[in-house]
């Protein structure tokens, strides 16, 4: 489904403001709250009608109707029930390989919209509501964005296309899990100086900190969601690819109406009939 320019900024305001939300406490100084379970309610108050206006924007550029929004509440809940299979082991989510497969068939509003839902609707079902399910939503919505914004869906089939949508899961898995490390990582003040947030300190060295916290703390956890995304992607993709393809040429999405040409000839019978019927009495008066 194309993305419209209303859609398209409705996207982009969620996008500055989940950036904001993620690094702000990289600007802050020492005096300045950091907690994000103070933030984060502000944030889910944001995100739920900006993620409505995302969905009213797309639907204002023709984009999605009422079929569309039927398939995204069939895959968010396939996408929540996928979630609890892992159990959060060693980093294993099988969802992430439904995310990226539905934002390369769907498009990236679709995607975006797909990935913020099934994480809130994960959330309910896992009992994982908390200071970091908005920034969950937020980073999960991005994902399955940029499988949407991914290049050639009408050129790049088969094989290329999955070993293309594999690469992209595996770095988008890690991408995903540092945006969250972002967010638990500026409450950790004080309890390894090689490691931990100092406030007020310059973003480079916070950020050189950062990255030495991501190689300790999570490879190993986002390494596991990223190589049972290749796998899925690359065993199932295929037949999920063109499930969702079929699906979406079924349901006719981006159709537009169309007016038989018949309708013409019929309008102009009457006309043709009673010229006839002229023609036949000149013919018996001339008789």
């Amino acid at each position: 489904m194309r993305i419209g320019p209303r859609a398209a900024a409705a996207l982009l305001l969620v996008t500055l403001i989940g950036i904001a939300a993620f690094g702000w406490p990289l600007l802050a100084d020492r005096q300045s709250g950091l907690a994000h379970s103070q933030d984060a309610p502000w944030l889910f108050a944001a995100l739920l009608p900006l993620l409505v206006g995302v969905v009213v924007a797309t639907i204002a550029d023709n984009g999605m109707d009422a079929k569309a929004v039927a398939m995204l509440g069939v895959l968010a809940a396939v996408g929540a029930a996928l979630r609890p299979l892992g159990a959060g082991t060693a980093g294993l989510e099988p969802m992430f390989f439904l995310m990226v497969l539905s934002g390369r068939v769907l498009g990236p509003g679709f995607g975006f919209v797909l990935g913020a839902v099934t994480m809130f609707a994960s959330a309910l079902l896992t009992g994982g509501v908390g200071p970091w399910m908005p920034f969950q939503m937020l980073a999960l919505g991005w994902f399955s964005l940029g499988a949407g914004l991914l290049p050639g869906p009408d050129r790049i089939r088969g094989r290329a296309e999955l070993w293309m949508l594999a690469a992209y899961g595996f770095l988008g898995a890690f991408a995903y899990g540092t945006v969250m490390n972002l967010q638990g990582w500026v409450l950790l003040q004080g309890t390894d100086q090689g490691l931990s947030f100092h406030p007020g300190d310059p973003v480079p060295a916070n950020l050189a900190r950062f990255l030495a916290y991501c190689l300790a703390t999570s490879v190993g956890w986002d390494l596991g969601r990223a190589a049972l995304t290749v796998v899925l992607t690359l065993t199932l993709g295929g037949t999920l690819l063109k499930a969702l393809r079929r699906a979406t040429r079924k349901a006719s999405f981006d159709a537009t109406a169309t007016f038989d040409t018949g309708v013409e000839v019929a309008q102009d019978t009457p006309q043709k009939q009673v010229q006839a019927l002229t023609e036949s009495d000149k013919n018996t008066a001339s008789r």
